[in-house]
Formats: structure tokens, sequence, C-alpha cells
């Protein structure tokens, strides 16, 4: 028998039962920070200030767009009353854009959108995906889900080349002028019906790079969405998250910017 092949049976199987049960293999890991305004100091903009992506303000009143946030936890560390907090919250795939806005009323966003219509692809997706200018972080999480724990396969997820042969277009990164033509090229390509991720904090709102000369705006602005999530970058739980909420088998967990567990 081959070494790799004792040594295989002998470890037992690797895969994990998430979503179904087990773990999701992020414990422990930073997620978007948590806000509780009800701690906010009077005319306090430590955090607004330190923000690098421009996702907080706090005037007149405190507001957190979770589109712009890359999780960095400045505005944790810049917050001398602890109405930011760190957290482990990472599953934000939303369907409607306004759904990461976090809003100090409580009112949740526009009414959340059911589900696309995928029909025969509700247990069967095939993606292409789209580097549209990232950094590459995203890329990397993406490789991992095809490694032996989390094993996309096993959902029925797969990843093709072709955008012809593709039901979701992936996309990371802020959509640089280089990126548009081959992005919007490659959503043509593909046969009807045709869903949209954005992938990335950059991919959902230009953030950080959307200032610079050769950023962009994100991926709304030339194609349709149908799943936003933020994330720099996203971890490959996350990734799976935002695929099983396109298809409907797994819920949104954020609305109107407040996480549900």
């Amino acid at each position: 028998m081959p070494l790799w092949t004792w040594v295989g049976l002998k470890a037992g199987k690797a895969t994990t039962a998430w979503p179904g049960r087990g773990a999701d293999g992020q414990e422990g890991v930073y997620g978007m920070p948590r806000l509780d305004a009800t701690r906010c100091q009077p005319d306090c903009i430590g955090c607004a200030a330190h923000c690098p992506t421009g996702a907080i303000s706090a005037a007149p009143r405190v507001a957190l767009d979770y589109g712009h946030c890359i999780a960095c936890q400045a505005c944790v560390e810049a917050c001398p009353a602890g109405a930011l907090q760190t957290s482990s919250d990472w599953a934000f795939a939303v369907r409607d854009r306004d759904d990461l806005v976090w809003r100090e009323d409580g009112r949740p966003g526009a009414p959340t959108r059911p589900a696309p219509a995928t029909g025969t692809f509700a247990k069967s997706l095939h993606i292409r995906h789209i580097d549209a200018g990232s950094c590459n972080g995203c890329e990397s999480e993406l490789a991992a889900l095809n490694n032996p724990f989390y094993n996309l396969h096993r959902l029925g997820i797969f990843f093709t080349p072709s955008p012809r042969f593709a039901d979701v277009l992936l996309v990371t990164g802020p959509v640089v002028e280089a990126m548009r033509a081959p992005l919007l090229a490659a959503y043509a390509a593909m046969p009807e019906p045709r869903f949209v991720v954005a992938t990335g904090t950059c991919a959902v709102s230009g953030a950080p790079f959307a200032a610079g000369y050769g950023g962009g705006g994100g991926v709304s602005p030339l194609i349709p969405v149908d799943v936003w999530l933020p994330g720099c970058p996203p971890n490959p739980a996350a990734l799976i998250q935002a695929l099983l909420v396109l298809q409907g088998r797994m819920p949104v967990r954020v609305r109107g910017g407040r996480y549900e567990p």
C-alpha cells in the first residue's frame, strides 16, 4: 500500500460537515466590528477620523457602512468609550446593499429580496471568477474552498474557466479601468439566468481604492449584483455562505447593519 494511502486512511475524513453541523473553521478569528452607539461620547469623532475607508461618519449622527469596512479594527482601537468592539461576525452576505448600512434608529433597510429564482441551480452552481483588480487576498481565500476541509464540490458548487458555462459571475477587486471591458464581456457571454456576487469590500464599494487614479467604484455601477459580500478578504466560510444565500440554502444574517447570530 502506498504510504500516502495509509496516511490518509489513518487520518480519516478531513472535510467538515458544516454548514449542516460541525465547525466552520473560523473559530476565534476577527470579523466585522460591532457598534453600540449608546456608548458614544458627545462630539467624539475618533472612530471616523481613524477609519481608512470612510466607512464611519460621526456627524451629525454616527453611521457605519459595512460595505466600506475592511475589518482593520482601527476604529475599535481608537474608540475611547468602547462603542466599537471586535467580534467574530463574518457571515455578511446580503441580497440588498442597504442591509450593510447600520442605522442608529434600528430600522431595517429595504425589504430583503427573496432568493433569486435559481431553479435547477438550487443545488448546483458553476462559477466564473473574474479578478477585476484584486490585491490577491480574495483569491487566496477562494483557493481554500477546494482544500480538504471545505471541499466546495460536496455542495454541488464548481468553478468553470468559461463564462459561457457559468451560472454565477464572482467578481473580486474594485473593477479598475483596464478590467471594465473584460468584465462586461464576461457578463455578456453568460447564458440566462445569470447571477453576480460582489466579493470583498473593494468589489462592493471600491473601498479603499476608489479614490486612487487607477481605482474603481466596485461592481454595481457596471452590472447588476445579486449578492454583496464585504470583507478584506472574506474568509472561505463567508464565501460559501454567500453562495448558499444566493441559492436560498442559507439565511441572510445581516439586516439594517445588525448581525443576527
